[in-house]
């Protein structure tokens, strides 16, 4: 059965980038088939970016080729530039997920580049990329930039109206790379790029759960027709390149919430809340969601000093 609502999981790359202690290869594959085994059948596996910048991504190669190697598992792997994405198309990626950040400080914190620049980088990466391969862009900072706060909607349309014309049929992400976004900012962006390219994209929500409310526009998003949704397991993540940023939404608690309303997603709970909480201790990782501790109760916690 077709699900109603599509999760994207991207636990292992945007929940385990920010990671500083390294975290093993094989345990990376086992989380990805274990998020397999639970249901999910769409997944952000690594970023093939510099091994100097994000050493915990050192291991994209492996990593690629293990989660493509899963039944029926949609392997997307994010990349900043041209160069890098090449460099995935060679190591067997099928799906790409290009970033770009809406506000300037950030794309040039995040890739020392200007979004203009971007926009050019992503021109020549449509050129150069093979007929077979699927196209994500991440518009990253859609609503807000952790230096220059609120993100006009005009900014977003205005560099919108270029990317869509370079490859009008790329799935697109807005992303809320902060968390400061509210649920009316989203629904009311989604709706307003929805009517403005009605045919074409098809549209992705990326939020994070700083102020704790990412289901909270998940449902906004959902509200005025978006049905895939970016999450990570145990809420893990958090942008190193936006300061207070916190983790993802939690997958668990997408899951919890869908399921209370009737809409499908495909993906079993209890399986899910399993790998959730071996996320949670994870060393060095900075989990979140609520659903976990409601079921399951906290695990990893630290016992109290005397």
């Amino acid at each position: 059965m077709t699900p109603d609502a599509t999760l994207i999981e991207v636990g292992p790359r945007d929940g385990f980038q920010p990671i500083g202690p390294l975290i093993d290869t094989a345990i990376k594959i086992d989380y990805i088939r274990r998020l397999h085994d639970a249901g999910i059948r769409r997944v952000e596996a690594t970023a093939f970016v510099s091994d100097r910048a994000v050493p915990q991504l050192s291991d994209a190669i492996k990593v690629l080729a293990a989660a493509k190697a899963l039944p029926g598992l949609d392997v997307q792997v994010l990349v900043p530039s041209q160069r890098y994405c090449q460099k995935a198309i060679e190591a067997g990626a099928e799906n790409i997920a290009f970033v770009l950040s809406a506000s300037e400080k950030h794309n040039m914190n995040n890739v020392r580049r200007t979004p203009q620049d971007s926009v050019e980088e992503y021109r020549r990466l449509v050129a150069d990329l093979p007929n077979e391969t699927s196209l994500r862009l991440n518009l990253a900072t859609a609503f807000d930039c952790p230096f220059d706060g609120s993100v006009a909607a005009s900014e977003v349309v205005a560099l919108l109206d270029q990317l869509v014309a370079i490859r009008p049929d790329a799935e697109i992400a807005l992303c809320d790379t902060t968390g400061r976004a509210t649920p009316g900012e989203v629904s009311a962006l989604f709706a307003q790029v929805m009517a403005r390219f009605t045919s074409g994209p098809s549209w992705v929500f990326h939020g994070h759960d700083t102020y704790g409310l990412g289901v909270a526009n998940i449902l906004a998003a959902f509200s005025v027709g978006v049905r895939n949704f970016d999450a990570s397991f145990a809420g893990l993540g958090g942008c190193p390149f936006a300061p207070g940023a916190t983790g993802n939404v939690a997958t668990e608690d997408v899951v919890w919430t869908f399921d209370r309303m009737g809409v499908s997603t495909g993906i079993d709970l209890n399986r899910l809340l399993d790998v959730a909480e071996d996320g949670v201790c994870i060393p060095g990782a900075s989990s979140g969601g609520r659903v976990r501790a409601a079921l399951r109760g906290e695990a990893c916690v630290p016992a109290l000093s005397a």
